[in-house]
């Protein structure tokens, strides 16, 4: 039996395997009427395949929301050496290459994520099994003009102090504010969703999230919604700043 990334190439769903695996990760794929949840789970002869979802060029659905937040922004990538936080199949790391950067270094707690056309780029400094809290000048001997970050099960108060320190003045941030892993466990409810409306979100972000970055120098150019919910079904932000 084929495995489901394999067979979502075949049927024409999706360009490459790296690109099925994010379409299952995202919850867009069924098997049998049933969402799909591995990428490597074998499909049985006759299954119903469906994907739902457009079509988009990355490696990742996820590049839209950086997409978004350079475009909202204002946030440009040309010619400047970046550090992608939470890097996974590297959908961030592919669109900061389409703007112009010179460098970027893929960071990951995980292992063998990264699509293999990024993992062979010369521009790209693969840093897997590296957890946030590890960056230095070691790892990362560049100063950072650009840091993006969009990660899970780690609040950010935890995850960009270190990446933050490797930042050069002048340089700018966007990255993603997860709810869910800010407010702690007894702010969720069935399914990791946070029970607070999404104004109240709002709120707590302006309030909580905008604050902390000032408070270490930089200065927040905007914050807005993400274009792409979580896969739980949670409100997303992107925050963009600059150290001043």
């Amino acid at each position: 039996m084929p495995r489901l990334d394999s067979l979502l190439v075949d049927l024409g769903f999706a360009r490459s395997r790296e690109r099925a695996k994010a379409a299952v990760r995202a919850g867009l794929v069924r098997v049998d009427g049933a969402v799909a949840t591995k990428p490597s789970a074998t499909v049985r002869d006759g299954a119903a395949v469906a994907c739902a979802g457009e079509d988009h060029p990355w490696v990742s659905r996820g590049a839209l929301k950086l997409v978004e937040g350079l475009d909202a922004f204002g946030v440009s990538a040309k010619d400047r050496i970046c550090l992608d936080l939470g890097a996974s199949t590297g959908g961030f790391t592919e669109v900061l290459l389409s703007r112009g950067a010179r460098r970027v270094y893929a960071v990951d707690v995980g292992h063998d994520q990264l699509a293999p056309s990024l993992a062979s780029d010369p521009r790209v400094a693969n840093l897997e099994r590296t957890h946030a809290k590890a960056l230095g000048v070691g790892l990362v001997p560049d100063p950072i003009g650009l840091l993006v970050c969009d990660v899970s099960f780690i609040s950010l108060t935890k995850a960009l102090p270190p990446a933050l320190a490797l930042c050069s003045p002048g340089a700018e941030a966007v990255v993603l504010v997860k709810p869910q892993f800010e407010l702690g466990p007894d702010a969720l409810g069935k399914g990791g969703l946070v029970r607070a409306a999404d104004d109240a979100l709002r709120d707590w972000a302006r309030a909580a999230i905008v604050p902390w970055f000032e408070e270490r120098g930089w200065d927040v150019i905007g914050l807005q919604d993400s274009p792409i919910r979580g896969g739980d079904g949670n409100l997303e932000f992107l925050l963009a700043a600059r150290h001043g």
